[in-house]
């Protein structure tokens, strides 16, 4: 699956997979076949980052 480019659609969509059907990024970045790092990297570019515990991308 492509994930969109748009940082904020990136954050929006990365995020509403997170809550609805992966239970942490790795398993996400797997089934999507994404790099991590790039991932967090493109998304702390816009002051997120991601959170374990919750496990979202919220903001510094």
């Amino acid at each position: 699956m492509n994930l969109p480019n748009d940082p904020f659609l990136l954050l929006s969509a990365v995020n509403t997979k997170l809550r609805d059907y992966y239970s942490n990024l790795d398993i996400l970045c797997d089934d999507l076949g994404e790099n991590r790092m790039e991932l967090e990297e493109k998304l702390a570019d816009i002051g997120y980052y991601y959170d374990e515990q919750l496990n979202q991308f919220v903001p510094r």
